[in-house]
């Protein structure tokens, strides 16, 4: 009897944990279905989060990626100006440089027409007006051995001519030979033509070196009190009213240089960009040589000084040519560079715009050539691209989603 009760608790023990071990728990039922309707589905858990936080939205991110919400108020304020885009006559470009120098004629240089020392009466410096005839500086000879130029005039003129005038008296008589006499008078015309031109400025002792033109003190080649020798330059006077324009071509152009017609130069003291055409400027010359030290071609324009514009400057000059119909060129204001990729914004909507890359070509200072990327009718943002590419950093910020 006792056996047959092991027995049974035994059997009864071991179906109670087989029944057990076969029944899921709670959270074990849960995954179960979970599991079963992905398989359904065709997608696992991992599967479904990503595709529904984040895959929809990277794709989003992409498409608009070149599009930039730029309302017309702002872009009003922001000095944004949208231009619709022509086909128009572009003229060919070398772009290279040059410098600006005074017309011949526009400049002299007052010389020391004695010997002495310097001594600036007034205060001369470079760039002050100065007139005709005004007086820069006087030369003293006081000390020096040779004595004082103009007294050693006088005294060679009334000799010569004491002497002239006596052979004039004894020529009727036949006392002198006529070869005699035509030395005589010789030698007087030349002394007093030395005494006249140097009594002319002489006063006091000193004499004075007057400004040969009007116009601007454009180098003092001494100093107060150095020693000069007759016709040593002084100082140098420029009127700068007409002015040339001498560019430096590299030989490879040069069969380019006879379809020249006018030129743009920029400064390097300012952002302006001047045109010839506007200051009455023409072609002089293009050299048929190129210099014995270098390997470039000179190219000379003369045009008027209309501008504040520095004789001896370098400058950045843009050649042009013969111009080439139904182009497509945009202002440079309009491009923005990034890496050395050039862009532009082109308007889609009145205020939506788009990065657009683009391909340049010839470049004459004030616009650009577009080869590739922008068409005519296109709308683009000639004047404030930074503003709306500013604007394009603050719509790229992504969204905040949840968090896990």
């Amino acid at each position: 009897m006792k056996k047959h009760l092991l027995l049974y608790i035994g059997v009864w023990g071991l179906l109670t944990l087989c029944a057990c071990q076969s029944t899921p728990r709670e959270g074990e039922r849960e995954e179960a279905s979970t599991a079963t309707h992905n398989k359904s589905t065709g997608k696992s858990c991992t599967q479904s989060h990503d595709t529904d936080g984040h895959s929809h939205e990277g794709e989003a991110a992409n498409a608009h990626a070149d599009e930039v919400t730029f309302p017309a108020d702002r872009a009003k304020a922001a000095g944004v100006k949208v231009t619709e885009v022509k086909a128009t006559p572009f003229r060919q470009v070398i772009r290279t440089s040059g410098q600006i120098m005074a017309a011949p004629g526009d400049e002299a240089v007052a010389v020391a027409t004695v010997a002495g020392i310097v001594s600036f009466g007034t205060r001369v410096t470079e760039g002050m007006p100065v007139s005709q005839h005004t007086t820069l500086l006087t030369l003293s000879s006081t000390g020096i051995a040779e004595g004082d130029p103009v007294q050693r005039a006088r005294v060679a003129f009334e000799t010569s001519k004491k002497e002239y005038e006596r052979m004039k008296a004894l020529l009727p008589d036949k006392i002198v030979s006529e070869k005699d006499f035509a030395e005589a008078r010789q030698n007087y015309e030349n002394a007093r033509i030395s005494y006249e031109a140097l009594a002319k400025n002489h006063s006091g002792g000193r004499q004075q070196i007057a400004a040969p033109i009007s116009g601007f003190v454009k180098n003092i080649l001494v100093k107060e009190g150095d020693y000069v020798t007759v016709g040593q330059p002084l100082v140098e006077v420029t009127q700068t009213r007409t002015l040339n324009l001498r560019a430096e071509v590299p030989e490879k152009y040069y069969p380019c240089l006879r379809t020249i017609r006018s030129a743009n130069f920029k400064t390097p003291y300012d952002d302006r960009v001047y045109e010839l055409d506007a200051l009455n400027g023409r072609l002089l010359s293009y050299g048929k040589t190129a210099g014995t030290a270098s390997y470039y071609v000179p190219v000379t324009f003369a045009f008027d000084n209309r501008g504040d514009l520095l004789p001896g400057s370098y400058v950045e000059v843009f050649l042009l040519s013969s111009p080439v119909e139904n182009t497509i060129a945009l202002p440079r204001t309009a491009l923005v560079e990034e890496q050395g990729t050039f862009f532009v914004y082109l308007q889609d909507e009145p205020d939506a715009y788009r990065r657009q890359e683009v391909t340049l070509g010839a470049d004459n200072g004030r616009e650009v050539q577009i080869l590739k990327g922008v068409k005519a009718g296109d709308h683009v943002a000639t004047e404030g691209a930074y503003q709306i590419k500013l604007a394009s950093a603050t719509n790229a910020i992504p969204p905040h989603t949840h968090e896990h």
